[in-house]
């Protein structure tokens, strides 16, 4: 834990300016989320543990791997970090607060690619289009290693739980085994407490 985060104090949200100003954070981050929640997995790190304190770095990593778990987009996260802002406040304050976390993530960008989608088929012929297309891989890409690298520094903490992803990352580049089976692997060594994290 980093000597800002030992000192941070997490922000009461019973004060509605400070739940204004969390829904004004994830409204603001919306248009930028447009590859999925994962884009934005850097900024959400830092509201949740560095500004407002609201979770753990290995807190966090428990929500981002739960909503990665669970069926549905990535943005789910940004649901389970409102709850994690608020469950001090009580439960009925936690879903509140993720709920609105969610809307303001999804509203702005959703809108967005609904009219992008209506109207890209106007350009499918554009030169504009494919330039645009292609340059988008190589971005997906780099955003996919740097969200890799950030869970990576956030959840492993000892010298096995490196070994273990490093081992999983070689693997998924070089074989088509289905992650699925990495993660039951995964599973057990945590299971029989051979990995800790």
């Amino acid at each position: 834990m980093s000597v800002a985060t030992a000192a941070c104090h997490a922000a009461s949200l019973t004060d509605w300016q400070n739940l204004l100003a969390v829904i004004w954070d994830f409204l603001s981050l919306s248009l930028f989320s447009l590859g999925g929640g994962n884009t934005l997995l850097n900024e959400y790190h830092y509201l949740a543990v560095d500004k407002y304190c609201w979770l753990s770095s290995q807190q966090f990593a428990e929500i981002y791997a739960i909503a990665e778990a669970a069926p549905g987009p990535s943005s789910m996260i940004v649901g389970l970090l409102g709850m994690g802002a608020a469950y001090r406040e009580g439960p009925l304050w936690g879903v509140l607060s993720g709920v609105l976390a969610e809307i303001a993530i999804l509203l702005p960008s959703t809108s967005l690619m609904v009219v992008a989608a209506l109207s890209w088929n106007r350009f499918k012929e554009s030169p504009f289009r494919h330039a645009f297309e292609r340059a988008l891989g190589p971005i997906t890409l780099g955003v996919l290693f740097a969200v890799g690298l950030k869970i990576l520094r956030i959840s492993d903490h000892d010298t096995p739980a490196y070994a273990v992803s490093l081992v999983v990352c070689g693997l998924m580049l070089r074989t088509k085994i289905s992650p699925l089976w990495f993660m039951a692997f995964a599973a057990l060594l945590g299971g029989l407490g051979l990995v800790n994290r």
